[in-house]
């Protein structure tokens, strides 16, 4: 690991002086881009040291041996100091050297770029790797180095996104021959597709850590070292549509590639697939789902609804009891993800200790903005091969301002973009046809633009 970690140390020094000597227009930093990056990744180790206020003699020995720097402890403090490592500060602020590989690829600087204006996606992939070992092979390292080291990931990702760098490399993608169906990736694919989607910045945040987290305590055991037991069930809460379950298929493929389960599929059930209308019939439908889910993320939508009631002749206190044993016997090799309102999963795990205990970790959803309803609206469209009309899109934007302002009783986030979109479709579609019986002319722009007379009328309520 720590060898493949200098390896690819390497390569982003041998990028630097790539489009030092190509990239024409734009002044390169002095003495030289590859300086002026390892000057970059010390500042990044440091501020992770500063996590817990300490410079430790390992950290001194891992910095000399991977960065071919010495750092003494007073060394150290004035570089704190000087380049203002604060959370804060360094924390929020995008490495030069990283804009400067942005500007490069975004912007096509070099022609028949043998990297494939992927040297900025390569420098971020680099800076996790050297995140996690520098945190996994350090002893007295824990979760205040993983939440600063996710932090300031999850802020370079945001900055790839924003020019649109934070593609997915399908090329990676390996098959099992096995099962011709399932496929695995790798986990920076994976955690691209993960931090590429629309929205959810907080939501990011929270899994990026949690899956650094595991990663770390994964590589430690690999080491022989030490691990703290980590909690991996989780409580997705939200409103409908903000895409919980999307973001739980890709904890399922990533918890699989990093090995915390084993395959990395998702089982999704509600109360229905769990709660048996007889006597003696919950507790074994219950571990037939489990035994289903095995090796991967069992997802239990509006989860609340297990313990929601109290009659006689409910049984989804049963279904409960017989999770959290399940959940007990199988605890190496099964996640449980339960969803669903806010304020009624937060009901659901008070309503029991033994899921208060289980379930620590809670992610909130919030509702998507209106701007991330229309770049979802972009994004659905395009996969259809449609495209809005300039006044199309400020009509649609105007509808969805209105209905985020408003959210009414039925706002439904991502679905209420998919619900639209079908029925401007539709119209869409009628309007086609009416101008072929027209025997108006229909091109392929005409085809696939969806214009602003094409939304009239659209109501979702």
């Amino acid at each position: 690991m720590e060898k493949k970690l200098i390896e690819q140390i390497e390569k982003c020094y041998e990028i630097c002086d790539y489009i030092e000597e190509n990239m024409k227009g734009i002044t390169a930093p002095k003495p030289s881009v590859r300086e002026n990056l390892k000057q970059e990744f010390l500042n990044f180790a440091l501020y992770i040291s500063f996590a817990n206020a300490k410079y430790s003699d390992f950290e001194q020995t891992f910095i000399k041996e991977h960065l071919g720097i010495k750092v003494t402890e007073d060394d150290a403090y004035n570089l704190k100091v000087t380049r203002v490592l604060y959370e804060n500060n360094y924390g929020r602020t995008v490495p030069f050297i990283l804009k400067y590989m942005v500007v490069a690829d975004a912007g096509r600087k070099i022609k028949g770029d043998k990297y494939l204006n992927k040297k900025a996606k390569t420098l971020v992939e680099t800076y996790r790797n050297l995140g996690q070992t520098y945190i996994a092979t350090n002893p007295a390292a824990g979760e205040p180095e993983v939440r600063v080291m996710t932090g300031y990931i999850s802020m370079l990702d945001n900055f790839l996104k924003t020019y649109g760098l934070l593609n997915i490399d399908h090329k990676t993608r390996t098959f099992d021959l096995s099962s011709p169906e399932e496929s695995t990736e790798t986990t920076e694919n994976l955690l691209a597709e993960l931090n590429s989607l629309t929205g959810l910045l907080s939501v990011k945040n929270e899994v990026n850590q949690l899956v650094n987290l595991l990663k770390v305590q994964k590589m430690r055991e690999e080491r022989g070292m030490k691990t703290t037991s980590t909690n991996k069930h989780v409580i997705f809460s939200g409103n409908p549509g903000s895409g919980k379950t999307t973001v739980a298929r890709l904890l399922s493929k990533i918890y699989a590639s990093i090995g915390v389960v084993s395959k990395g599929h998702l089982i999704e059930v509600d109360r229905s697939g769990l709660v048996s209308g007889y006597i003696g019939q919950t507790a074994l439908k219950v571990q037939d789902v489990v035994e289903s889910a095995l090796g991967g993320i069992l997802f239990i939508d509006e989860a609340y609804a297990l313990t929601n009631y109290k009659g006689e002749g409910d049984f989804g206190q049963e279904a409960v009891d017989t999770l959290l044993k399940c959940m007990e016997d199988h605890r190496d090799d099964l996640i449980v993800i339960c969803a669903g309102y806010t304020d009624l999963m937060a009901e659901f795990v008070e309503s029991n200790p033994g899921l208060k205990s289980r379930f620590s970790k809670v992610i909130e959803f919030e509702d998507y903005t209106a701007e991330e309803e229309m770049e979802i609206l972009k994004s659905m469209s395009k996969k259809q091969d449609y495209q809005l009309s300039n006044e199309a899109t400020q009509k649609a934007l105007a509808f969805f301002t209105e209905r985020c302002e408003n959210k009414p009783k039925n706002f439904a986030n991502a679905r209420d973009v998919r619900n639209y979109l079908e029925k401007a479709v539709t119209n869409h579609a009628t309007r086609i046809i009416s101008q072929n019986n027209e025997q108006t002319d229909i091109n392929d722009i005409t085809l696939k633009t969806i214009e602003a007379c094409d939304l009239e009328g659209i109501n979702l309520d």
